[in-house]
């Protein structure tokens, strides 16, 4: 049965194959001359992530200026911070999402002249412009930022307000995302399809709950027809 809309997350979903951004900025700051491993970096990144928040300008930023701005707090964070090169952190870090967002929007456009499509994501208010960015906007019908929608997965508020925004009861929706805590968990207890983006090699944390389980998003079409 076809759905009747589809909802996706951004970040981990739309431009990596469920891969957290933590893991990829820190991949991205190796190459570009940094040490940590990943357990000392990823609270750095966290708290990178929560500057970026309140940076002045943000809500205006696109994917590149955005990855630009969070390598330059994160040189301010990390231990070896001289010999981080900002512009190479972020360059990496982009082109990976765009090769993504090139690969998936077959996909997408694909699906959108089928059913209405839309994007739910925990954000910094500029989602559309990164989405715009990657050349990925066109496709979706409502775009809920959490940073200017008020509320945040997994709260089940902001799924109801994409909903509302579709003007669609849950039966027949599906949530697309790769974070099962944030995306998958909440949208099911909604009465919403799941389908979960992860690595092969992943456990499910909770087998049998989402709907469906993909590896990369070019596979979705053989989940939702």
């Amino acid at each position: 049965m076809r759905p009747s809309a589809v909802l996706f997350d951004f970040g981990g979903t739309l431009d990596a194959d469920g891969l957290r951004w933590s893991v990829r900025v820190h991949s991205a700051y190796r190459a570009a001359g940094g040490a940590l491993d990943f357990e000392e970096f990823e609270p750095l990144f966290r708290q990178s992530d929560r500057r970026l928040e309140s940076l002045p300008g943000i809500r205006g930023m696109g994917l590149m200026d955005m990855a630009r701005a969070q390598a330059g707090i994160l040189k301010q964070l990390v231990v070896d911070g001289p010999a981080i090169d900002v512009e190479r952190t972020a360059s990496v870090f982009c082109a990976e999402s765009v090769a993504a967002a090139r690969r998936n929007r077959p996909v997408l456009a694909q699906l959108a002249a089928q059913v209405p499509l839309g994007v739910v994501s925990n954000f910094t208010g500029n989602l559309e412009h990164c989405l715009a960015e990657l050349e990925l906007k066109e496709f979706f019908r409502v775009m809920l930022d959490s940073a200017l929608v008020g509320a945040s997965k997994p709260s089940p508020e902001i799924f109801r307000m994409a909903l509302a925004r579709l003007g669609m009861p849950a039966e027949g929706v599906w949530m697309v995302g790769d974070n099962f805590d944030a995306d998958i968990r909440p949208a099911a207890a909604l009465g919403l399809s799941t389908c979960w983006l992860a690595p092969g090699d992943r456990p499910e944390p909770e087998p049998g709950l989402s709907t469906a389980r993909i590896a990369s998003l070019t596979d979705l079409s053989t989940v939702i027809g």
